[in-house]
């Protein structure tokens, strides 16, 4: 059986990323990442990608003189790469429309949050947890939600819930999410390849 091929979009750090490639390596997941695409020429997601034997590129929209041109690069290499699933990890740019449209129910995100709640325009890193805490939750944990034109609105497909400590900080408890972030993300995938959830 051929591997689910995944194409991984990440700005930054790109350890949700590292997990998914690790998962991959020990056999746990029966996927492959085979390619990495980064808005960021500096971001650490691209030095993964060469510490990993991955191709990383860098795409931003900056180096093309339009919108269009812009996305034909993204869909060209997502083609020539033959990707099964877009897996976003710390991507902070809005997908475009025609992404999305090509790739319908195919994109993954994983949100740092307990969706429906603390999502949305605005809600990314450490602005969820600054958020969760302010707001008295007792639990929060991560989300890995199908990508669709809304922020942070699209089908979820799993959860992972932790308990918000009463002397937590938005550090504390974001390295507490990320931690399960690691672990949820593979397995989402690997449950997605034996059927067990659907993407439609």
């Amino acid at each position: 059986m051929n591997k689910l091929k995944l194409a991984v979009f990440a700005s930054h750090g790109g350890s949700n990323m590292q997990s998914i490639i690790e998962a991959s390596k020990s056999g746990n997941l029966a996927a492959e990442v085979v390619c990495i695409i980064s808005n960021n020429s500096d971001s650490m997601a691209l030095q993964r990608a060469i510490n990993e034997g991955i191709p990383g590129i860098h795409i931003s929209q900056k180096l093309f003189e339009n919108e269009s041109d812009y996305i034909n690069e993204i869909l060209k290499t997502l083609k020539l790469y033959s990707v099964d699933l877009i897996i976003l990890a710390g991507y902070m740019k809005m997908i475009p429309l025609e992404i999305i449209k090509a790739y319908r129910n195919r994109i993954l995100n994983i949100h740092p949050a307990l969706l429906p709640k603390f999502g949305g325009k605005g809600m990314f890193g450490m602005n969820v947890h600054n958020a969760v805490i302010a707001a008295g939750e007792t639990e929060s944990g991560p989300t890995v939600h199908i990508v669709d034109e809304i922020y942070d609105n699209g089908k979820i497909l799993l959860q992972r819930k932790i308990p918000v400590m009463p002397d937590d900080t938005p550090e504390s408890l974001a390295e507490r999410v990320l931690a399960e972030e690691h672990k949820i993300y593979a397995e989402t995938i690997q449950l997605i390849i034996e059927g067990k959830i659907t993407l439609d």
